[in-house]
């Protein structure tokens, strides 16, 4: 890449940042307390099997899955981060039970930040891609500074930012603030987020389907017989599977090449699996401006309202052409 063409995320921020009114900068700072987060945690990512970052942590986070090391450094990296940035009002994580208030009763602090921090972390011993997620809420008008679940309960269509980052062959990070999806690849020489897939969007149809097939048989009926479809031929090709087990890895598979990603209900978890706050919201937000579609089965996801800060949904998430195919049938 030559000089006359690098665009650093930092760049692409504050350009993005004219588009709106009024900006004065500190949503561009906001962002700016992610990216340097996930530089910390990459770098720890990096250097797993060179020092003691491997393995369980020993404690039992919210969700009732072991912590991994990994899980409480990347935890700890987003919030001192964040917690610097006067902007932020409210963060929400995977690994705390409780919203945190940030900046109790500074009128500065309008944005509530919601993210898990290592997505598929428990791949991190076997060498698998994993990730980040996070999504960015405006705090509501009638929301008290006392309050933080009144800023992250909010649908997803309220996100004005969401992203995720793919620690994996290379460190790539994918966000959107409304207007388009970009990604950016970590160039190690300069330290820098440099802008590599500039207005991405999603392929009408594409080869693959992603989901876990250990657990079809506990499946609703509707899903097996749409995996049923695409394996033999129903749709138009015969779709091969792809499946890696780290749903940021999965969906970005999904956002490049197109095709479907699922993760049905189960007899064990009937509401559904994946955090609809802070997995399931941002990707779906980063599909649609993308233009794909993602549902929780049923309803577009965008459009669920959240009743506790670890909900758990259903996602079915993917090209146009797929998702209507998986719409047509009947229950």
């Amino acid at each position: 890449m030559s000089d006359s063409n690098l665009l650093t995320v930092q760049q692409h921020i504050l350009r993005e940042q004219l588009r709106f009114s009024g900006a004065s900068g500190e949503f561009s700072f906001l962002l700016s307390g992610i990216t340097l987060a996930t530089k910390i945690i990459q770098a720890q990512v990096r250097r797993a099997g060179l020092v003691d970052v491997l393995g369980e942590h020993g404690e039992v986070n919210v969700q009732g899955e072991i912590q991994q090391k990994l899980d409480v450094i990347a935890n700890e990296a987003i919030v001192q981060a964040l917690t610097s940035r006067a902007s932020v009002g409210v963060l929400a994580s995977e690994e705390n039970e409780e919203a945190m208030i940030v900046h109790k009763g500074d009128k500065e602090a309008k944005y509530a930040v919601v993210f898990d921090p290592l997505d598929g972390s428990s791949n991190i011993d076997v060498n698998v891609s994993v990730g980040t997620t996070f999504s960015i809420l405006r705090r509501p008008d009638d929301a008290s500074l006392d309050s933080p679940e009144a800023w992250v309960l909010q649908p997803g269509s309220e996100q004005v930012a969401a992203g995720y980052v793919v620690y994996g062959s290379s460190t790539i990070l994918v966000y959107s603030v409304g207007h388009g999806v970009h990604g950016f690849t970590l160039d190690p020489a300069i330290g820098a987020y440099v802008l590599s897939h500039p207005n991405m969007t999603m392929p009408d149809r594409g080869k693959y389907y992603s989901v876990n097939e250990a657990n079809t048989d506990s499946f609703p009926e509707k899903y097996n017989r749409y995996l049923a479809g695409l394996r033999n031929g129903q749709y138009g090709h015969k779709y091969s599977s792809r499946y890696i087990g780290s749903m940021v890895a999965d969906f970005h598979r999904t956002l490049l090449k197109g095709g479907v990603f699922l993760y049905p209900p189960t007899e064990d978890n009937a509401e559904g699996k994946l955090r609809l706050l802070y997995e399931a919201n941002p990707v779906a937000f980063l599909a649609e401006q993308a233009g794909g579609v993602a549902t929780d089965g049923k309803n577009r996801m965008l459009d669920v309202n959240p009743t506790s800060i670890h909900q758990r949904v259903p996602l079915v998430v993917g090209s146009k052409a797929e998702m209507a195919d998986f719409a047509a049938l009947e229950e």
